[in-house]
């Protein structure tokens, strides 16, 4: 076939040789002929599900790891950018005491190092999944963040048994300390979790349950943006924007099907989260909706048409599919967070419509942790009387004052903002 261009036909004869099931040929094939199939979302994660034993042990691990080399081939042969990939096990560190935890450290360690080898970003799901106190977690998660560079964690403040309020206050303390680790940027890689559903893709959070398993995230705001700004007068945005995302989401949902079977794996779905990036912004689109600043009078009833919509998608969906607002992931929201135009407190509220709690907000280092754990516990109350998942992941920047601006030249993934305020 040298200097011609291969046919149909032999497209599809090269592509069988691969054992490659009908439909997944069928999208390989529309991606090479198609250039634009590569640029409506990007696929921010592709997660594995795995039970890991007591002591963290399985013998799956390795052939996990081979598993989600091979789901990001399929998709970026299809033509779609993979950001990562996520390996989420069972809260198998939440069992023991302290004192087993201090020593599962060693282990944690050694996962993380065969997953860092691989490419792989690794949750351990929940450590603190009752709601006590717990004085020795500050110090283990320090360890933990400080010896490891893909391994994240959480806490659970908030369950079918209502607030957790004690293990708020505890993970107000993990926070705290974490503040201390790489210039407040430690705390990307913990959060807290209330009522997070097993087969969240989106870390810190995720965590695992049941059969092996694999759930994909996307980073899909662009496409939340397209679909607003080319509505024209009198067109149904709503309508628009759910057909703008069946046309991304239903290709990706047929090749995630087509490798979950190939790997006997469950398909858990696609977590619709428009998660945003410095180059797509969820606070653009929804400024793309009202036609005014995020954070203006009709914000809140933007948040709540868009997590309609991605609810009410032709896919099989899971994890939170609701509306994220990660302030240091997107640059049109730190630019209105640095403006004024709206606060922690706000976020709370949007929270009330939208899908994920308070993400990434950047908070001054020295804020007591009284004051953290009432927010956590704004939050819980917020999932539990409403019965849905939430998470906080905050910020705390060493040395930073409200108002000040908080820089991390060093972490691809955020972007400068002013420190919020937070009461």
């Amino acid at each position: 076939m040298r200097g011609t261009m291969a046919s149909r036909r032999q497209i599809l004869t090269l592509l069988g040789a691969l054992g490659l099931p009908l439909s997944t040929m069928t999208d390989l094939l529309a991606a090479s002929n198609d250039k634009s199939v590569s640029k409506p979302v990007r696929v921010r994660t592709i997660t594995a599900g795995l039970e890991l034993s007591p002591r963290g042990e399985s013998p799956r691990i390795e052939s996990t790891l081979d598993f989600l080399a091979d789901a990001k081939r399929a998709l970026v042969n299809a033509g779609y950018e993979v950001q990562t990939l996520r390996l989420a096990t069972n809260p198998w560190l939440a069992g023991g005491s302290p004192s087993e935890r201090q020593q599962l450290l060693a282990r944690v360690r050694e996962l993380d190092k065969l997953v860092t080898e691989r490419g792989v970003i690794l949750s351990v799901g929940p450590v603190l999944t009752e709601d006590r106190a717990d004085g020795s977690l500050p110090q283990w998660s320090s360890e933990l963040i400080a010896t490891t560079r893909s391994t994240h964690h959480s806490v659970v403040i908030a369950s079918e048994r209502g607030v957790h309020g004690a293990a708020a206050t505890t993970a107000a303390q993990v926070m705290a300390t974490l503040a201390t680790l790489d210039g407040g940027v430690a705390n990307f890689r913990f959060a807290t979790s209330a009522n997070i559903p097993a087969g969240t893709p989106f870390f810190p959070v995720g965590w695992h349950r049941g059969p092996e398993s694999v759930a994909f995230g996307l980073e899909s705001a662009s496409v939340v943006e397209q679909a607003f700004a080319g509505s024209g007068k009198g067109e149904d945005a709503t309508t628009r924007l759910k057909q703008h995302l069946d046309n991304v989401l239903v290709p990706i949902e047929r090749l995630g099907r087509d490798i979950a079977r190939q790997h006997d794996r469950t398909y858990l779905g696609i977590d619709t989260s428009p998660a945003p990036g410095k180059d797509r912004s969820i606070g653009a689109a929804i400024e793309a909706l009202t036609r005014t600043p995020f954070g203006s009078a009709g914000t809140l009833e933007a948040c709540a048409t868009i997590t309609a919509v991605l609810k009410s998608v032709g896919v099989t969906t899971c994890g939170y599919s609701g509306l994220m607002l990660p302030v240091l992931e997107d640059p049109v929201l730190a630019q209105r967070a640095g403006e004024g135009r709206f606060t922690v407190r706000d976020l709370l509220l949007y929270s009330s419509v939208c899908g994920t709690g308070i993400d990434v907000a950047p908070i001054p280092g020295d804020t007591p942790v009284h004051t953290i754990a009432g927010l956590l516990r704004d939050v819980a109350a917020q999932s539990v009387r409403l019965r849905k998942a939430l998470s906080v992941r905050l910020f705390l920047v060493p040395g930073k004052r409200v108002g000040d601006m908080a820089r991390f030249a060093d972490h691809f993934m955020l972007t400068d903002s002013v420190v919020m305020k937070v009461d």
